[in-house]
């Protein structure tokens, strides 16, 4: 090969290593930059928090939050708020609080402030009690919120969040304190992190370019003398490289992966490269390892998930009509879970061959916890029902054995009915459940409004009461959990009883399968793509006698 040849080689290979050890270089200023600029963001959002924190003790901002009120300084607060986003680089500033603190996602705005471009561009305030916005809080972040009530921490902290609606935010918090120096909220600051993206990626294209030039200044000064000392050992890292990739594309098992490190002869930063993408590897062969674990782990909860689907879906009486030969009413009932499984449940049963008994409830919380306790629940009011007694009795019993151990402090609400077949009497205890909607032969339907007694339990040694109710030929009932009254849009707004009572009305229809069809029917309609935020259970019942 012609000399020239040889130098026009040396020069593409040295070029590729210097872009090599550029791209490493490069990485390491990314992490190194993005830590220092978010350390001073952070320490600027503290201040902001600090401040607007200090104006919420002057003007007792935190009485205003215990009583759910705006009081007469409210809009001093908001003032402030606004100046401080006048005089800051903050995306959002604003103050929360849980109405419920056992529960994450009862969080409300107490206020919030907006700057001067905000509210000529028409953006609205958030006021007093209004709901946070579902998708805008990880639940990560909500957990730190109510743990930082609890314990009453004095300190500012701050957590990095990938919302779904605001995307990439970094929060500094602190709480507030009412005027007996109780934590009753959180004052929070966002930070827009995209923008510490922009102003990195600014500080990589000066590297890269900066490393552009460099290279080229290399290139021609020690174009003779870069083959022993930089082209050699860089094409040897490439060749140990790229057999430890092709190694990975073979889909050899991580533990069995080898970097071969190449014999590097010179103690400079090619040493240092060398050990660099060693360490790497060996990043990527721990990375791969621990994936597959996760991976795997991943996939049996999924499928003990689809197990306990199945045993939920199974401990419900499914099979309609239940009772073929009982022509007195019909019975239809479905239950559709939030999650793989669900706190939801419906039961029907014979107590004996002239009582029915009818069961709807729904357990505080989601998921597998809320499923066990479901279980639980059902058993323990099926079972008592059965030995005899009234609905206020079962439930006493169910509460008393529910209460005991339960240290995760769940509860249940019920609505539970015992109807007297041959006569159409039936009494029914409503611990804390939803109103059920009753229509009269030839009427429309409405929701049958008494006094509830308090939800299973929530504590020990509780009575319920019971209300008497006489259902006649051509009477229907129909009983449900908040997951069908609550059900949300995309724009926050609940489906309520006055649309459960159109959706009942508008097909008067005598059989059970029909109108709970049509109730589901108009809640799909009214929530449209937005995701299922409760278990929906519904249960209808005609009564024929």
């Amino acid at each position: 090969m012609k000399k020239t040849g040889i130098k026009v080689k040396i020069m593409l290979m040295t070029t590729a290593a210097m872009f090599l050890l550029t791209a490493t270089i490069g990485a390491i200023g990314y992490f190194m930059f993005d830590s220092k600029v978010l350390d001073s963001y952070i320490k600027y959002a503290e201040m902001v928090v600090n401040c607007a924190n200090t104006n919420f003790a002057y003007n007792q901002m935190g009485d205003m939050i215990v009583r759910r009120e705006m009081g007469e300084k409210y809009y001093d607060v908001r003032k402030a708020l606004n100046d401080l986003k006048d005089d800051s680089d903050i995306k959002y500033l604003y103050a929360v609080f849980f109405d419920d603190i056992d529960d994450i996602y009862s969080l409300r705005y107490a206020i919030n402030g907006k700057s001067t471009a905000e509210r000529n561009a028409g953006i609205p305030y958030s006021y007093m009690n209004d709901p946070c916005e579902k998708e805008g809080y990880e639940d990560s972040l909500l957990m730190l919120f109510r743990e930082a009530i609890l314990l009453n921490d004095e300190e500012v902290r701050y957590k990095e969040s990938d919302t779904k609606q605001y995307g990439r935010l970094v929060t500094c918090y602190q709480v507030i304190r009412d005027s007996k120096g109780e934590a009753v909220g959180i004052i929070a600051a966002d930070i827009d992190a995209n923008q510490i993206t922009a102003d990195i990626m600014t500080y990589l294209r000066i590297v890269v370019i900066t490393a552009i030039v460099i290279t080229v200044i290399i290139v021609c000064i020690f174009l003779n003398r870069i083959d022993s000392y930089i082209t050699g050992p860089v094409d040897e890292i490439a060749r140990s490289t790229d057999d430890f990739v092709k190694q990975m594309k073979e889909n050899v098992q991580p533990e069995e992966l080898i970097f071969n490190k190449p014999k590097i002869r010179v103690q400079d930063e090619i040493l240092v490269l060398t050990e660099g993408v060693e360490s790497l590897t060996s990043g990527v062969k721990t990375y791969m390892e621990n994936l597959r674990s996760v991976t795997t782990e991943k996939e049996r909860i999924g499928a003990e998930l689809s197990v306990a689907n199945h045993i939920q879906a199974d401990m419900l009486p499914r099979i309609f009509p239940p009772f073929p030969d009982r022509t007195e009413f019909d019975l239809y009932a479905t239950m559709t879970p939030a999650k793989e499984v669900g706190g939801d449940f419906y039961d029907f049963f014979l107590v004996d061959d002239d009582h029915l008994g009818l069961v709807m409830a729904d357990v505080s919380g989601k998921g597998v916890p809320a499923a066990l306790f479901m279980v639980i629940a059902k058993t323990l009011i099926k079972n008592r029902a059965l030995l005899g007694g009234t609905p206020s009795e079962v439930l006493s019993y169910a509460n008393e054995q529910l209460c005991e151990g339960n240290e995760a402090e769940l509860f249940v609400t019920v609505w539970f009915a015992i109807i007297e077949i041959s006569t159409g009497k039936g009494v029914a205890a409503n611990a804390g459940h939803e109103h059920p909607a009753v229509r009269h032969a030839d009427g429309d339907w409405e929701l049958a409004v008494y006094k509830h007694s308090p939800a299973v339990a929530t504590m020990e040694g509780m009575s319920f009461k019971e209300h008497e109710f006489q259902l006649q030929k051509g009477d229907s009932l129909f009983v449900y959990t908040d997951g069908v009254t609550e059900a949300t849009n995309a724009n926050d707004e609940l489906f309520g009883n006055d649309r459960l009572l159109h959706a009942l009305n508008r097909d008067k229809s005598d059989d059970p399968t029909v109108f709970l069809k049509n109730v589901r029917a108009d809640i799909d309609e009214f929530v449209g793509e937005a995701p299922q935020f409760d278990d929906i259970t519904m249960l209808g019942l005609h009564w024929n006698k």
